[in-house]
């Protein structure tokens, strides 16, 4: 259980490093903070012990592995290569080529089909994941595309095309911080690539837009905490009080709204202005007339 305590406090400690940036609307920070209490109560941890604090932060730690990725695939890309036939060589090629024929009359189903088979013969080739990926994408399989992108680039580091369609996939999928570092990385390994430098400053247009949450992994914290089954966990009373003073300030804010209404319908005595028009129009013979002639024209 220590392992996993030590987990919590490393995820708690990003999160609060997160809102102390300064980069989150109210409404984003507020649902970190009920994110932050209910991993303190459920694996009853707190920042302040900080017996439970490891030499890296979450961000450190999760650099380091990313960054052993491409050398340790690297060895298993050489010795797959090395045991190749030629004729096997020849078979993933051709199916590849028949990929490529499949993309070009936009059947990408059958595309993905032909880039699979070449991949289960040299699953070390950089090209047929990424061309794999292309075709997720026209599928709209965004996150198939990402995992594939991930693929070729941990075979070969310096494949710019790879780069270059993990941007476009991460961009739809709303991660436009992401996509403009991948970008980036296209351009350095091809700098007179024009379709890169385009997608790079519509990524970075998008940027300025987009919510500050963006740049947190694309993590929906708000979608999490509207969850019914996430927030009826038993997390204890603390939590539960910080939910219940949420919805104590809605109804605040709907009898402050009711009120509004009120003293706007001062002309009857109705508390909204939709009674006020089915009133209204019960008690008029002409407003009656109209209503009856647009049924029967509706009719």
């Amino acid at each position: 259980m220590t392992d996993n305590k030590r987990l919590a406090f490393s995820i708690i400690q990003f999160l609060h490093d997160q809102l102390q940036s300064g980069n989150l609307t109210s409404g984003a920070q507020e649902s970190l903070e009920v994110a932050v209490q209910c991993l303190e109560t459920a694996f009853e941890v707190s920042t302040d012990d900080q017996s439970l604090a490891v030499p890296m932060t979450l961000p450190e730690i999760f650099a380091s592995a990313t960054a052993k990725l491409p050398a340790e695939s690297q060895v298993n890309n050489n010795s797959t290569q090395n045991s190749l036939t030629e004729e096997q060589r020849t078979e993933a090629e051709t199916l590849k080529t028949e990929g490529n024929d499949q993309m070009k009359v936009e059947n990408f189903g059958a595309a993905v089909e032909f880039y699979s088979k070449a991949i289960a013969i040299n699953p070390q080739n950089a090209v047929y994941y990424c061309n794999r990926a292309a075709a997720y994408s026209k599928l709209g399989n965004y996150a198939g595309a990402v995992q594939d992108c991930e693929q070729a680039i941990s075979i070969d580091p310096n494949y710019s095309k790879a780069y270059g369609r993990m941007g476009l996939a991460l961009a739809s999928l709303n991660k436009h911080t992401e996509a403009a570092s991948y970008y980036k990385k296209a351009l350095e390994l091809d700098p007179d690539n024009d379709t890169y430098k385009t997608n790079l400053k519509i990524a970075e247009e998008k940027m300025e837009t987009s919510s500050p949450t963006a740049g947190m992994g694309g993590v929906d914290l708000a979608g999490l905490l509207s969850n019914p089954g996430f927030m009826n966990m038993d997390v204890g009373d603390d939590v539960r009080s910080v939910r219940w003073n949420g919805r104590r300030r809605r109804r605040r804010r709907r009898r402050s709204c009711s009120s509004s209404i009120s003293t706007i319908s001062s002309i009857g005595p109705w508390t909204c202005w939709c009674c006020w028009t089915r009133r209204f129009i019960r008690t008029d013979p002409g407003r009656s007339a109209v209503r009856s002639a647009d049924a029967a024209a509706e009719s």
